[in-house]
């Protein structure tokens, strides 16, 4: 068998188990998020944290309890790792570095999983356990739960009440998260991925030296770092080390636990609005660039440019032998379509334009599917803007799902879509502008400043994967993509409570014949292109300077 088929085969299969687990877990999540009741352990923990489950929320007050959380989280993860040197459990490590501490705190909390440090030489048990992977799992209940206010707001009327967060949190994390990961946890560890507390020990000896390995809870924060789109590795080469994706089974099951939760979610926000046809146009928008980059994806990485890559059948070079082009591209996409740090392969070692999608997929704002939660309302902050354009070239007031799209509602999700690109942007220019970050680049020309866009982009974005050849291990660095984590995670929030609580004070408005039908091929296709045509003016020039130059030089 041909590596080509090799890597269709694994898409079909993959394609396969998300469309079996589609139906299911959607309407399991709108269950999850319309009950009106309360499970027992669900509320002993609101009782340890003094929250009222039942009361609704507006969505200032939304807001703030999701930003006092995260804030609280941030300062939790930041003195839990400046105290490692005195935690048991440290395997001898010392306490991070404050810079450091800062930007691992900031990565996690924000669901982006950025790593400036190796996993295996920095942390000990209780920092990756304690606080790396429960940050793994509140993160990704946080970002879904501002998805499910955000349908909220399209499914209720004359009402600015969005629910309860910390219900929303508490939900998202009991019932969906940890029984999945649970399960999940357990395949992994058939598979051969490690799940133990040892400590350092000495593997072997050879040419004068000797080689340790770390043990670790690794199955179990393996898992929820693929579902929760997370991404944050538990040894320094992430999802290429055998003890956290062990071969090429293992490798199908965990991009098949980054994709779940994204696309079905679409059958949540479906449900949860009365109309399944219009998840359905929004599953199909996501699925149509997620399988286009991946056909991309494989094509450039595929093609033969010279005997070296006839004799290897493609570009292995920064790939596993264990997974191939084929899987590895998948992979690849599936990580970078989403905010989902986890890698498989060498970025960096990508063809010029190999890269060039990589850094597109993020760009997009990772809404194909993107996050847990952030795929979702991301692409329908798009959604409002398609109905706009549309409603602009018929003349008409745009409407989707029953809601006028008014000059307030067109400023919060404008206000939405140029926050990123801003924050990537900005910070690219500052770091080539000045001497120090410039330093960092292990290339220099169009590989170089890729390496940098890229950095940026995957902060900005809450990526996390890393084009590797920079050391972003720097005070510069680790402050800068620190903030632009933060920013990039917690403004969009605000301007997606914002459209969700004005959504949700309007009255319904009856379709008429000249309303734009959203749940149909058409709406699909012009959603696809409003995306890719914004994405593709913000960015173009930046992507010409890096992997587009790169690409064609070669």
């Amino acid at each position: 068998m041909s590596p080509v088929t090799a890597g269709v085969l694994q898409l079909l299969a993959l394609i396969a188990a998300l469309a079996l687990a589609y139906r299911p877990l959607g309407d399991h999540m709108a269950r999850v998020y319309s009950s009106e009741k309360h499970h027992r352990p669900e509320k002993w923990i609101y009782q340890a944290i003094g929250a009222d489950p039942s009361a609704e929320m507006r969505w200032p007050a939304y807001l703030r309890a999701v930003l006092a959380f995260s804030a609280a989280g941030v300062l939790f993860l930041y003195a839990l790792q400046r105290a490692q040197g005195v935690l048991p459990g440290s395997l001898g490590f010392s306490a991070i570095d404050p810079d450091q501490a800062f930007n691992t705190a900031a990565s996690f909390v924000a669901n982006t999983n950025w790593q400036s440090y190796a996993g295996e030489q920095a942390m000990g048990h209780v920092v990756q356990t304690g606080g790396l992977a429960v940050q793994n799992f509140v993160s990704a209940a946080v970002g879904m739960a501002v998805a499910v206010a955000l349908v909220r707001g399209f499914a209720r009327s004359r009402t600015g009440e969005l629910g309860n967060f910390w219900a929303d949190l508490v939900r998202g994390t009991v019932r969906v998260l940890l029984p999945i990961s649970v399960v999940g946890a357990l395949v992994l560890v058939a598979c051969g991925a490690i799940q133990n507390f040892a400590g350092i020990h000495e593997v072997g000896r050879f040419m004068g030296g000797s080689q340790q390995w770390n043990g670790g809870a690794v199955a179990s924060q393996e898992v929820i770092k693929e579902l929760g789109t997370n991404g944050g590795g538990y040894f320094n080469a992430n999802s290429a080390h055998p003890f956290e994706n062990p071969g090429p089974f293992s490798n199908l099951f965990e991009i098949f636990l980054i994709l779940l939760i994204p696309f079905a979610l679409t059958r949540t926000f479906g449900k949860m609005v009365g109309s399944v046809r219009q998840g359905y146009a929004i599953l199909a928008t996501m699925a149509t660039l997620w399988i286009g980059f991946t056909a991309l994806m494989m094509w450039t990485e595929f093609a033969h440019h010279g005997p070296v890559f006839d004799v290897s059948g493609g570009a292995m070079e920064g790939k596993e032998t264990r997974f191939g082009i084929g899987a590895s591209a998948v992979f690849s996409v599936a990580t970078t379509l989403t905010s989902t740090g986890a890698v498989n392969s060498f970025h960096s070692s990508y063809t010029g334009l190999g890269g060039g999608i990589q850094l597109l997929g993020m760009q997009l704002g990772e809404i194909a599917p993107g996050g847990a939660g952030s795929g979702l309302y991301g692409m329908l902050i798009m959604a409002v803007i398609a109905v706009f354009i549309a409603g602009l070239m018929v003349g008409r007031t745009p409407e989707y799902l029953g809601k006028k799209i008014g000059t307030r509602e067109i400023k919060f999700a404008a206000c939405y879509i140029l926050i990123t690109p801003a924050l990537v942007l900005g910070f690219t220019a500052a770091a080539m502008a000045l001497d120090t970050p410039a330093q960092s680049m292990a290339n220099t020309g169009a590989h170089g400043f890729s390496e940098i866009l890229y950095a940026y982009t995957s902060g900005a974005n809450n990526n996390g994967s890393a084009f590797a050849g920079l050391n972003a291990d720097t005070q510069w660095f680790n402050t800068t993509i620190g903030i632009a984590m933060l920013l990039g995670r917690f403004l969009p929030m605000v301007f997606v409570l914002a459209l969700a609580g004005s959504l949700a004070e309007q009255r319904p408005v009856p379709a008429t014949t000249g309303t734009l039908r959203t749940d149909k091929p058409l709406y699909t296709g012009l959603l696809a292109g409003t995306i890719l045509i914004i994405t593709g003016l913000t960015y173009f020039p930046a992507l010409a300077l890096g992997p587009l130059a790169e690409g064609l030089a070669s």
